[in-house]
């Protein structure tokens, strides 16, 4: 038993030789913690974990507590391992090739440590530099500032802001002892000006030369003095503001220091408003500004004087507010209390500031010239304040209008005339306000003038065409003409309108004439008229419509005007009403018994709406007509043209229909047909009869119907009177039979013929729709409670 422990404790020493030699070094060692070997670390030095292309590092592997032995070390990436396998490697002048990340491990006797924690190395190429200049006025930005201001000079390395950086600096082409990143120029000369760029070193690196920003140095500009309004004479009790202005440093953080003469004013802003001035604001202003520890040169002195200002007034001749193009106006600047000093005037619109600017215009006005207008005055030592402004409105030249309370003078009576001139604008102009305006009147009766007037009304009571016009001022504006108006004189003559034929009611398609009568004296007339007809009827005394509709229906009336006196008129006639009615009229025939008896008689009557207006009547007999479209009719014997509204049927033996129309006029007009009218006639052949199948009153359509004509007779017909008044025969007779396909059209008076004149009784058959009786019965269900 002793020899076979010592036999497996040896095979497992061997065991683990061979195991351990053979274990593949990216296998990490599996003991436990205490007796694993320490993990390495990685660093670089220098310790920057941004280096530059060029530069050199050293990457270094450290083991913590396994100073004193002996380790073979192993990295990543595998570039490093070339015998000997160091712990540290010095990269001289690294390029971009070198980025990424590093780890290790060591290796004593057959144990390995486990691999480092990748430390990462970023090689990049150097940052260009940017040169600034501080203070960060505006004015700096665009490289300018003024001698003997200080400007600190700046170099910028954008991402190398925690290295050791070594400057160099260039003015131009020439090189600067300054070697840091920023320098500071105190009380700048123009010496100075100059490009400026800078370069940095880091190690061995250095980094490109940066862009150059230019610096300008140089004198201080000049302010100026401005006031605003920017008048030299300002009134007392007015506002002005003081404005220092730098050209070239509007952005500037400038102070600013201020006199008026020779005394400081403690304002210190660019600008200062003064209100309520008084005569002590009044002098020389100049001002300086500083920024840093740099002045200005005063500005040069700009003079406020402060007057109390005399007031000065425009005034218009004539002082008409409404002027006419044409019209001459003088304008006119007066100054209150400045009489005895030379006064320079100036004008607003400028169009009246020519040499010399005088105290008063004489214009004659177009309508440009309407506008406002104000004026002040300059004296030696004296100005006035502007003037309040007035206006002058120019209208286009007017035109008079003449009104007439009426067109003719009655007789004994007078016509009251107004003539008036109002702005175009204005559709009229009360007296008041025209005879305010300076207008005199000037009147015209058949091209001859009367006086001129102030007053714009006159009275005349002859006839005659009247014109006016105004006019005012010296020499005399004249207006427009006005429109002439005829004024006639009345004659004691009346015309009265008639109709003939004198009927109350016309209807359309009638002739009927219009007439205007005067009465007295041999004198020949034009006519005049008038209607709220549609159609103005011509001037003649009278005239025929020949065709009439209700475009004629209207009231007319009319007047004669004398031939050898044209204005010389009668009075306008009474109204007369002429009515035309579009609708045709139909006549209403009545008969009188319906039944038609052996030896007795039967009376037609015939009715229109107007009985009395002069009608004629005729009378017809409805006739057979083949063509079943049209309704034909035969005139009685005696039947044309009484004047009598009734016809007597003698001894009439046989059914048949009638219709009446009236006639009137000349050319004559006629009415429509009657609705027909059925005669019964009570004599009937006993040996004819009609036979109906089926046997009922009531029909419906596409129903088949056979009427049939029984007796000892020959030749059958079958007749039908419809329902409106068309007589005709059955066209489809077989026999003595008729078939009827029904339609709604077949509704009629039926009866038979024979050839020799015997006759059957009449049967009357209503043919209705079938859907139509359906819905009859359907409403004749309803529980209506």
């Amino acid at each position: 038993m002793g020899h076979s422990l010592l036999y497996m404790m040896g095979f497992f020493l061997l065991s683990t030789v061979i195991c351990g030699n053979a274990k593949d070094y990216s296998t990490d060692l599996q003991e436990d913690d205490d007796l694993s070997p320490p993990k390495p670390t990685v660093t670089l030095q220098p310790s920057w974990t941004q280096i530059y292309s060029g530069e050199t590092v050293t990457v270094r592997c450290e083991i913590q507590g396994g100073e004193g032995a002996q380790w073979t070390y192993e990295w990543r990436p595998a570039k490093l391992n070339t015998p000997p396998t160091s712990n540290e490697y010095r990269i001289n002048s690294t390029t971009e090739s070198d980025s990424g990340g590093y780890s290790c491990r060591g290796r004593r006797d057959s144990s390995w440590t486990k691999w480092s924690d990748i430390t990462s190395l970023k090689v990049t190429a150097p940052p260009k530099p940017t040169v600034t200049l501080q203070p960060s006025w505006t004015q700096i930005y665009s490289s300018v500032i003024y001698s003997g201001e200080t400007v600190t000079v700046r170099c910028e390395i954008q991402g190398g802001e925690g290295a050791q950086w070594t400057y160099e600096w260039r003015r131009g082409q020439v090189n600067i002892r300054p070697t840091s990143s920023e320098y500071r120029i105190s009380r700048a000369t123009e010496s100075d000006s100059g490009g400026y760029r800078c370069r940095g070193r880091r190690s061995s690196s250095w980094t490109e030369w940066s862009d150059i920003t230019t610096l300008t140095v140089s004198s201080p500009p000049k302010p100026t003095v401005t006031l605003q309004p920017s008048w030299t004479q300002i009134y007392s009790g007015e506002t002005v503001t003081v404005r220092c202005e730098i050209q070239g440093g509007e952005r500037a953080q400038w102070m600013y220091e201020w006199r008026r003469g020779q005394k400081n004013i403690h304002e210190t802003s660019s600008e200062y408003t003064i209100s309520r001035l008084t005569e002590s604001h009044g002098g020389g202003y100049s001002c300086r500004g500083r920024r840093s520890s740099s002045w200005t040169e005063w500005s040069d002195i700009i003079t406020l004087r402060v007057t109390v200002p005399i007031k000065s007034t425009v005034t218009l001749q004539p002082s008409w507010t409404q002027i006419y193009s044409g019209e001459t106006v003088t304008v006119r600047c007066e100054i209150q209390g400045g009489e005895g000093a030379q006064w320079t005037y100036e004008w607003s619109p400028d169009k009246l500031n020519t040499p010399p600017k005088s105290s008063e215009y004489r214009i004659t006005v177009t309508e440009s010239d309407s506008g406002g207008y104000s004026c002040w005055g300059r004296g030696d030592y004296l100005l006035t304040y502007w003037s309040e402004t007035i206006t002058l409105t120019v209208s286009s030249k007017p035109k008079a209008e003449l009104r007439a309370d009426r067109t003719a003078v009655p007789v004994g009576g007078s016509v009251i005339l107004t003539c008036s001139v109002s702005p175009p604008s204005s559709s009229s102009s009360s007296s008041s306000s025209s005879s305010s305006s300076g207008w005199k009147y000037y009147w015209y009766r058949d091209g001859k003038s009367y006086e001129p007037l102030t007053n714009e009304q006159i009275s005349v009571s002859e006839g005659g065409l009247y014109s006016c016009r105004g006019g005012r001022g010296e020499p005399v504006y004249y207006t427009e003409d006005s429109e002439t108006v005829r004024i006639d004189t009345t004659v004691s003559n009346r015309p009265v309108v008639t109709l003939y034929p004198n009927w109350s009611e016309i209807y359309r398609g009638e002739t009927i004439t219009v007439r205007c009568e005067i009465h007295g004296g041999d004198t020949e007339w034009d006519y005049e008229w008038e209607t709220n007809s549609i159609r103005k009827p011509p001037n003649q005394n009278e005239y025929k419509i020949k065709s009439a509709s209700s475009s004629n229906s209207g009231n007319y009336h009319c007047k004669g005007r004398m031939k050898s006196s044209q204005n010389k008129t009668t009075e306008w006639s009474d109204s007369v009403t002429l009515t035309v009615s579009d609708n045709k009229p139909r006549p209403v025939l009545t008969v009188s018994p319906s039944w038609l008896s052996p030896g007795a008689s039967v009376t037609l009557n015939c009715q229109v709406e107007h009985p009395s207006a002069g009608w004629s009547f005729y009378w017809y007999k409805a006739v057979p007509d083949l063509s079943e479209k049209s309704s034909s009719y035969e005139l009685l014997p005696d039947g044309s043209g009484t004047a009598q509204d009734s016809y007597i049927i003698h001894g009439q033996t046989h059914t048949a229909g009638y219709v009446c129309r009236a006639g009137r006029g000349d050319p004559e007009y006629h009415t429509d047909h009657s609705q027909p009218k059925f005669v019964w006639s009570a004599d009937v052949h006993s040996a004819a009869s009609l036979t109906v199948s089926p046997d009922r009153v009531q029909h419906f359509t596409s129903d088949s119907v056979s009427l049939t004509c029984e007796g000892n007779f020959t030749e059958w017909r079958v007749r039908k009177f419809s329902e409106d008044g068309r007589l005709s025969d059955c066209r489809r007779m077989t026999g003595s039979t008729c078939n009827i396909n029904t339609s709604k059209s077949d509704t009629g008076v039926y009866w038979c013929e024979s050839g020799s004149g015997e006759f059957s009784s009449a049967v009357n058959i209503t043919v209705q729709s079938m859907l139509l009786y359906i819905y009859f019965l359907d409403l004749n269900d309803l529980d209506v409670t």
